[in-house]
């Protein structure tokens, strides 16, 4: 348990900040889920939504910095990827 008062603050902080978190990558991975369904059915227009609204989402854990830029660009490239060879 911390002593200072700025210590406090900081874990009150944390525990707000680990929820948004949370519910960004819950978010995430089930944009994920979505488009791999869509991928496995071999459904181009499924897949194609799917691939918009992942893509939406990745963009958006970027920018709060749930996950690297990098990392979403890396993973909205094979989505697309994946989406370009059943098409």
């Amino acid at each position: 348990m911390p002593n200072l008062k700025s210590a406090k603050k900081r874990m009150r902080q944390n525990v707000v900040r680990h929820d948004r978190n949370l519910q960004v990558r819950t978010r995430v991975k089930s944009a994920r889920r979505s488009m791999m369904e869509a991928l496995e059915a071999k459904d181009a227009e499924a897949g194609a939504v799917a691939l918009r609204t992942y893509s939406s989402v990745l963009d958006k854990a970027a920018k709060v910095g749930v996950i690297k830029k990098n990392t979403a660009i890396r993973r909205k490239t094979n989505a697309a990827n994946g989406l370009r060879k059943i098409a």
